[in-house]
């Protein structure tokens, strides 16, 4: 029988937090092609540091929902996570590997897939305040 190994990370990933602000590490913004395979996907992976609203580690550890990230069929959705991450976006080029190790605040919803609650990231991010400290 073949062997797994469930980790720490895993068991976290299933777990509902509530739907507010958190600071996000950005671990990971890797690309892939699309599901239609006619253009690229950007997936990011992340993990909550805090809630940024109140410092509650509540649901500190716990990564952020599989599946979100940017197409390049529709890259205005990348310029909130951008700017987040301190770039003045305007026309040209950026590289999203230099988000990665970053804390930006990102809110995190709850939805419905499958009948099922799951946490959701739609797109909705924020630079960390500036009485709080920011990683580089």
């Amino acid at each position: 029988m073949p062997m797994i190994n469930i980790t720490a990370r895993d068991i976290l990933r299933g777990k509902i937090v509530e739907p507010a602000w958190y600071r996000v590490r950005v671990d990971e913004v890797g690309e892939k092609t699309a599901k239609s395979g006619q253009s690229q996907f950007y997936p990011c992976e992340g993990t909550i540091v805090k809630n940024a609203d109140n410092g509650s580690t509540e649901f500190a550890g716990v990564p952020t929902p599989q599946g979100w990230g940017f197409s390049e069929l529709a890259l205005g959705f990348a310029i909130g996570f951008l700017e987040a991450c301190g770039a003045e976006v305007g026309p040209g080029r950026f590289e999203l590997k230099d988000a990665e190790g970053k804390e930006i605040d990102i809110y995190i919803e709850n939805g419905l897939y499958e009948g099922r609650t799951v946490n959701k990231i739609n797109h909705k991010y924020r630079r960390p305040r500036p009485n709080e400290p920011v990683q580089p």
